[in-house]
């Protein structure tokens, strides 16, 4: 098959070990980023099996339109970035493994990274001594401090643990079924999610990004948080509602935060104001992105090329594609 990948900005999957289950497929590797649907139709028009990393382009209707080889898009997790409608009534299978149940720790220890760089100041104390200054303020310690879990799942129980080790209370806020397994695991359930945003002193978001959960953080609920509490999202930006993060730590309520996710990325503008804020740390969506996580991430996503290609396509999101898939191959000469 002739085989696509996008977005590998550091040229890391040829050097991973799973890159051999692709033996025997042409594949093209991209190192950088393109979002121009004529640059990509021109780039991806021989392309039968495209690979994506994670939500880094965009892949509507008016593109995929113009690719009449493509029969695979492969990927992993969720895909608000796919037109799963267009993909299905022109016949492209869209494959991505959920790995539920499967933890993140990159995610997981990116998360931890945050909350002790936010609290204890720490880019901001190298900057400063850099810059000739010998200690900028005061931080803040964790142990005995409530961390707030906004969503039990995969990452969020990882990220609790931590907390856990740490000394803190941990509080959880989720679905039902998920506050029942965070109180079996020993932790506090917050009463009600007014309550949630009141108590916590650093809290963590770890939703997955589907319509339920879009906006889900609203302004009124970071105005109940405490003005030296932290929030931390290296989840997904569009979790929180537009602009209420930069509206809110303007406000002071809360008094800081940590993200590795944005509205719009990459984010390159460095006027963008989480970029310019002294209470912010920031980081370029880093949270999966280390060898080990690839190694797990790519064997899912070229084994499903390699079920296509046996005609056994694996983690199907779009079956009726497969029909669809069918009828485009008998119209063709």
């Amino acid at each position: 098959m002739n085989i696509s990948i996008l977005d590998d900005y550091f040229d890391t999957l040829r050097t991973l070990d799973c890159f051999a289950k692709l033996n025997g497929h042409e594949v093209t590797i991209h190192n950088d980023h393109v979002q121009d649907v004529d640059a990509l139709a021109e780039r991806l028009h021989d392309t039968e099996a495209l690979v994506l990393i994670r939500e880094r382009t965009q892949i509507r209707a008016p593109l995929l339109e113009r690719l009449p080889n493509l029969k695979l898009i492969s990927q992993r997790s969720v895909y608000p970035h796919i037109d799963i409608e267009a993909c299905t009534r022109l016949g492209i299978i869209v494959s991505s493994s959920q790995h539920a149940g499967t933890p993140s720790y990159a995610a997981a220890e990116l998360t931890w990274g945050l909350v002790l760089a936010a609290m204890r100041q720490i880019p901001q104390q190298m900057a400063a001594l850099k810059a000739g200054r010998w200690q900028l303020g005061v931080g803040h310690t964790l142990r005995d401090k409530t961390l707030g879990i906004y969503g039990y799942g995969r990452i969020g129980v990882v990220v609790a643990g931590y907390g856990k080790a740490f000394g803190m209370n941990v509080l959880v806020w989720a679905r039902e079924t998920a506050l029942a397994r965070a109180r079996a695991d020993g932790y506090e359930a917050a009463a009600s999610k007014q309550e949630f945003f009141e108590r916590c002193d650093v809290l963590s978001l770890h939703m997955r990004l589907v319509e339920a959960t879009r906006g889900i953080v609203t302004a009124d609920d970071l105005a109940r948080m405490k003005p030296t509490a932290l929030l931390v999202n290296t989840s997904r930006a569009p979790l929180i509602a537009a602009g209420a993060l930069v509206d809110a730590l303007r406000a002071g309520r809360p008094g800081m935060a940590a993200v590795d996710v944005y509205e719009k990325e990459p984010l390159r503008d460095t006027d963008d104001p989480l970029l310019t804020m002294a209470n912010v740390v920031c980081t370029p969506h880093i949270g999966y992105v280390t060898r080990d996580e690839y190694e797990i991430q790519f064997t899912d996503i070229f084994d499903q090329i390699v079920a296509y290609a046996a005609g056994t396509p694996s983690n199907v999101v779009n079956a009726d594609a497969i029909d669809s898939a069918r009828q485009r191959e008998k119209r063709q000469p």
